[in-house]
């Protein structure tokens, strides 16, 4: 079984999600469910259908949710004694070279990736292109227009 990385705050929303699933979404769908039985005829049962594939869609969630908890390597960013380098869970503030624009990203797992909170996945080209380097590097990104170079400006471990 392969680990996932998540940073603790990632971990944290993955069990905020789950608890609530557990507690108010499956309890609302079984609600919904019984109250589309007590209308009869099931066969032309519009709200029991769409109750039914609710129902599937919340406990397939709930056990995606489980397996990738029960996967999980939960990384603390704060703790990371990495030299320096981009590692996951670091926070990276970069300068792409022509045109001088300044981004920073922090490095995070698939499920927790939101480019608009300068959140992006382990697994993304610019991350992958990120890892093992330092400040004064320059990464190299494949982009649909081409190749982007980014210097890295400085390594943050927060």
């Amino acid at each position: 079984m392969t680990t996932i990385p998540l940073t603790r705050r990632g971990a944290e929303k993955l069990k905020e999600e789950l608890q609530r699933l557990k507690t108010v979404e499956r309890h609302a769908v079984i609600q919904a469910i019984a109250e589309a039985r007590a209308q009869g005829d099931l066969s032309e049962n519009a709200e029991y259908d769409a109750a039914k594939d609710k129902q599937g869609f919340i406990e397939g969630r709930i056990l995606e949710i489980e397996s990738k908890l029960a996967a999980a390597q939960v990384i603390d960013p704060t703790s990371l004694d990495a030299g320096g380098r981009v590692v996951f869970g670091a926070t990276v503030d970069l300068e792409e070279e022509a045109s001088g624009q300044e981004v920073t990203y922090q490095i995070v797992g698939d499920d927790e990736a939101d480019l608009k909170k300068g959140l992006i996945s382990i697994s993304s080209p610019i991350a992958r292109a990120m890892i093992g380097k330092e400040a004064g590097d320059v990464a190299e990104v494949q982009a649909p227009g081409g190749v982007k170079r980014y210097e890295i400006v400085e390594v943050r471990y927060i």
